[in-house]
C-alpha cells in the first residue's frame, strides 16, 4: 500500500515512500544506534577515571618534567632553559646518594618484616580464635591513626635520653641506644613506625585471600596427617602467591616514597644532624621548600619516579616467571 500526497505546485497526486519503507528505515536507524551504544558506552562509563587520572596524574607528571629542565625558583618563577643540568647537579650531589641509601635501607627494614608478620597474623586470624571479629578489627586500628600522631608517639618512645625503649634496655642491663644519632638505630626506629602502621592493613588483605582458599584442601591435608605448619607452607603460602606479589609491589612503591615518619622523627626536619635518615622525598622537600629550587627538586622527583619504575619492572618480571611456571625457576 502506498500513501498519496498532493504536489503543492500542480495539485496532482505525488507517489510517497512506502509506509513499510519508513518503518524499516527507523528500525535500521535504531539498530545502528544500538550497535554504537554497545560499542562505545563501556568507554563512556570508564572515562571519568581517565579524565581524573589525566588531570591529577599525567598533567603533573608532564609539568614536573617541564619544570625539571628549567632554572625555576619558588618565588621568582620560571627561568632559563637549562636542559639536563639539574639532573647532572643532583647526580653529583652526595646528599642525594646518601638519601637514596637511607631510603633503600628503611624500605628493606620495613617491607620484609612487614610482609612476614602480616602473613603470620592473617594465619592466626583465619583459625578458630575466640572473638575473631574483635581481633580482626583491632589490627586495623594502627592504620587509621594519623601518621603525624604515630611519628610523634614513636619519636618519644625512641628518645635518646628519656625514651621508654632505652629505659627498658637499661633495666635489662643493656646500654642506651642513640636512636636519633646513629644511622642503623634510626632506620630501625623509623621502620618500626612503618611496620606498626601498615602490618595490620596487609594482614587483612592476606586474610581475605586465605578465606578464598577452599576448605576441602585443608580437610584432605588433615586426613593425610599433615600438621598445621606443613599446611601453611605447602598449601597456604603457594595459594597466596598472587596476593604476596601484590603486597610486595604496593609496599615497594610506598616504601620508596616514605616521608612523614622520618620527617617527624626529629624537630629539625632534615633527617638528623648528619642526614643519617634523610630519605629521597625529604631531600626533594628540602630542595623545593628550603632552598627554593623547584627545577632541581623536580629533577629529583623524576629520578625517584624512574627508580620506582625500575623496581616495578623487576617485580613484573618476577611475577610473570612465577605465574607461568607455578614457582621460581
Amino acid at each position: 500500500m502506498t500513501t498519496l500526497q498532493r504536489d503543492s505546485r500542480t495539485g496532482g497526486p505525488v507517489q510517497g515512500p512506502p509506509a513499510r519503507g519508513r518503518a524499516g528505515s527507523r528500525l535500521l536507524s535504531a539498530e545502528r544506534r544500538s550497535r554504537w551504544d554497545v560499542k562505545f558506552s563501556p568507554y563512556l562509563y570508564i572515562s571519568p577515571f581517565f579524565v581524573l587520572f589525566a588531570v591529577v596524574g599525567v598533567f603533573p607528571l608532564l609539568y614536573t618534567a617541564y619544570v625539571s629542565v628549567h632554572d625555576w625558583d619558588l618565588l621568582g618563577g620560571q627561568g632559563a632553559f637549562v636542559g639536563l643540568d639539574n639532573f647532572a647537579r643532583v647526580l653529583e650531589d652526595r646528599y642525594f646518594w646518601n638519601a637514596l641509601r637511607n631510603t633503600l635501607s628503611i624500605f628493606l627494614l620495613s617491607s620484609v618484616p612487614q610482609i612476614l608478620i602480616a602473613i603470620w597474623l592473617a594465619f592466626l586470624l583465619d583459625t578458630h580464635l575466640r572473638a575473631r571479629t574483635f581481633w580482626r578489627m583491632s589490627i586495623l586500628v594502627p592504620f587509621v591513626v594519623a601518621p603525624v600522631a604515630v611519628s610523634l608517639i614513636f619519636g618519644n618512645l625512641f628518645g635518646d635520653r628519656y625514651g621508654l625503649v632505652n629505659e627498658i634496655l637499661q633495666v635489662v642491663g643493656l646500654d642506651a641506644v642513640r636512636w636519633h644519632v646513629d644511622t642503623l638505630p634510626s632506620h630501625l626506629a623509623i621502620a618500626t613506625m612503618v611496620n606498626w602502621r601498615w602490618t595490620g592493613y596487609n594482614a587483612l588483605i592476606f586474610l581475605a585471600a586465605m578465606q578464598a582458599i577452599p576448605r576441602d584442601v585443608y580437610e584432605a591435608a588433615d586426613i593425610d596427617g599433615a600438621s598445621k605448619f606443613r599446611q601453611f607452607l605447602h598449601i597456604t603460602v603457594p595459594m597466596l602467591r598472587p596476593t604476596i606479589i601484590f603486597i610486595v609491589i604496593t609496599s615497594t612503591i610506598g616504601g620508596l616514597q616514605i616521608f612523614a615518619e622520618p620527617r617527624l622523627f626529629d624537630n629539625a626536619g632534615l633527617g638528623g644532624s648528619d642526614r643519617q635518615y634523610q630519605t629521597v622525598t625529604m631531600y626533594l622537600w628540602e630542595l623545593g621548600w628550603r632552598v627554593r629550587d623547584l627545577g632541581t627538586a623536580a629533577s629529583v622527583a623524576w629520578l625517584l619516579f624512574l627508580i620506582i619504575i625500575v623496581f616495578a619492572l623487576v617485580n613484573l618480571v618476577l611475577t610473570l616467571r612465577i605465574a607461568t611456571s607455578g614457582g621460581p625457576r
